[in-house]
């Protein structure tokens, strides 16, 4: 999965920072530092897009931060969003598998004690050069 970069629009506060990303209807956050800030709105931005393609819609291109007109005080800054790192922080469901092996290698896996589950994860994370 190719990481998006989307602009967001940062208002200072008396308390910290509100933020949104234009190119999302809707897609507002807050947060007391401008690193929770960020985070905030990674996150939001992430809810729209799983919304988005839960609809089966398509992502918004991202607009340039050059684009918008600031109030005093505002600024734009790119949101590097990575839909793998959103997925493994928001999505911890599990999904059964069925899978065949033979039966010698089932039984010697078995003997000494082999978690499959993890071995089956660990190896589709390294083919799939996830790491």
């Amino acid at each position: 999965m190719a990481k998006l970069l989307y602009p967001a629009i940062f208002h200072p506060e008396d308390d910290g920072y509100s933020v949104y990303a234009p190119d999302f209807d809707g897609c507002f956050s807050d947060g007391d530092t401008l690193e929770e800030a960020y985070d905030m709105i990674f996150d939001a931005i992430g809810l729209c897009i799983e919304e988005l393609r839960g609809n089966g819609k398509p992502l918004p291109a991202a607009s340039s931060p050059a684009s918008f007109a600031l109030s005093p005080g505002d600024f734009s800054a790119l949101i590097e969003f990575d839909p793998l790192a959103y997925a493994k922080k928001h999505d911890s469901r599990t999904v059964k598998k069925t899978l065949t092996i033979p039966a010698w290698l089932n039984t010697i896996a078995e003997e000494r004690h082999v978690n499959f589950s993890g071995v089956l994860k660990d190896a589709l994370i390294s083919h799939l050069d996830l790491r």
